[in-house]
């Protein structure tokens, strides 16, 4: 019999690897969102009270931002030593770290009680947590890429990127669920801790499924390689992220650029869509947090189909006409969020989800396949992260100041529509990926600084179609 090759998995393994990376990704997005829901609905009174309702707003998404400042930090830190030493042990750790920080922030003291100490640990932790997640997203799409079929890579990569609309529904629910059955004023006293001591409870479960999977094969036959190349010929390897940004620097711009509209998209359609129906559509917080629930679902749901036709005509038609419909549907989403109707808010939030799943799904097969093995981790990465820095971080703050300067949604919709300019531009750039093997091109780089890839283009060669 034919032995299978050392990055094929066995027909049982990738549904084993595919569900420990979408139920940690689950658990670092909800730790994640969760803060962001909390931001736009009790952090402005219980750690900056005393201010006009949006400016304490503003104050509350600016820690907000803070834990987007520590992503390209946690990218960088995680890239390097998944490169290294493997995808599985750091996303064992930026669990932990995720998790310990949330619960931390379940039991923070408030302004009421800790003055101004209270906002600088409130502000730490979420340091704390956007340094985990930058180095989470990276290691649980290569983990579930590197394992998977090439043929349909991009469907089976596209399961961690449902963790986040997986997190956001569930930050969503909990937080529905407790301001439907708590008054106002018990929920701002303490029912909004409660979410955030869940994440315990969370973090072991997603513990317990991830020391079950094994490291990728992909990986570790780059490693041996290079253990027998240095072996062989006595080279010594740069670090991870001085190759990639040497070697394949355009890969990144291309993959920063691409986060643009769906970074910021996302976050003005399920964080900032918070303030404008409460603030200015003068709906209640239940029904705004409904909204993001529903939409959420469905976003869910769409994702693997995008992930799965980014398989059949490839990962660049899916992304841009995922960009073209976030930038489309900037000025109809503020029109019908502020309508004052509750469902045309439903509206609003699902088409935008839907839309923004046609590039979030390829995302993970995309950036993948751009980088070569040895430094994978840290290109996909950095690309994803140091973006998020311009992208995600201000996206809430930007979209509040607006509103707070204009009272209108308009100048928010052209903002969302300049991002997805900018995607289109970055996307229409790159090349298409879907045909390349993830185990081409994997070498390490070499003393002298250029790669051992056979093709000498600075990227992994093109694998054979297959039919």
């Amino acid at each position: 019999m034919a032995t299978p090759s050392p990055h094929t998995p066995t027909s049982n393994s990738l549904p084993r690897i595919v569900v420990a990376s979408l139920i940690g990704t689950t658990i670092e997005w909800y730790d994640f969102f969760l803060y962001g829901s909390a931001a736009a609905l009790v952090f402005n009174k219980l750690f900056f009270p005393g201010s006009d309702p949006l400016v304490g707003t503003l104050l509350s998404f600016l820690t907000y931002a803070v834990g987007f400042a520590a992503r390209p930090l946690g990218a960088l830190v995680f890239g390097h030593f998944g490169d290294r030493l493997g995808r599985k042990r750091l996303l064992v750790t930026s669990l932990l770290m995720m998790g310990g920080a949330t619960c931390a922030i379940g039991a923070l003291p408030t302004h009421a009680t800790a003055g101004s100490l209270a906002p600088v640990l409130l502000t730490t932790l979420r340091l704390v947590q956007g340094f985990a997640l930058g180095g989470e997203w990276g290691g649980a799409v290569l983990l579930v890429a590197e394992h998977g079929d090439p043929r349909r890579r991009g469907f089976w990569a596209s399961w961690p990127q449902t963790g986040a609309p997986a997190g956001q529904l569930l930050a969503s629910g909990v937080l529905s669920v407790l301001t439907t059955l708590l008054p106002d004023e018990e929920f701002t006293a303490w029912g909004w801790r409660i979410p955030f001591l869940l994440s315990g409870v969370l973090v072991v479960v997603g513990l317990w499924i991830r020391l079950s999977v094994d490291e990728s094969p992909v990986f570790k036959a780059a490693r041996a390689q290079a253990e027998a190349r240095r072996r062989d010929v006595g080279t010594r390897e740069r670090m991870p992220v001085v190759a990639v940004l040497r070697d394949q620097w355009r890969d990144v711009l291309v993959a920063m650029g691409a986060r643009m509209a769906e970074n910021i998209g996302y976050y003005v359609i399920t964080a900032f869509v918070l303030v404008y129906a409460t603030e200015h559509a003068h709906l209640s917080k239940q029904t705004a947090l409904n909204a993001v629930l529903i939409g959420s679902a469905v976003h869910f749901a769409v994702i693997p189909a995008w992930g799965a036709l980014s398989d059949r005509v490839g990962r660049r038609p899916v992304y841009l006409l995922g960009a073209v419909g976030v930038g489309a549907w900037a000025f109809p989403f503020f029109a019908l969020a502020g309508s004052g109707s509750s469902w045309a808010l439903v509206v609003a939030v699902t088409v935008g989800l839907v839309f923004h799943g046609a590039m979030y799904a390829p995302q993970a097969a995309f950036f993948s396949e751009m980088f070569t093995t040895g430094v994978r981790y840290s290109g996909a990465s950095i690309g994803a992260q140091f973006s998020s820095v311009a992208a995600g971080a201000p996206a809430p703050l930007i979209a509040t100041a607006l509103l707070a300067e204009h009272g209108s949604g308009t100048p928010v919709a052209l903002y969302v529509m300049a991002a997805a300019a900018l995607t289109v531009v970055a996307v229409g750039c790159a090349r298409e990926t879907r045909h390349r093997d993830l185990s081409d091109g994997g070498d390490e780089p070499d003393q002298e600084g250029g790669r051992n890839d056979p093709n000498g283009r600075g990227t992994p060669s093109l694998a054979p179609e297959r039919r």
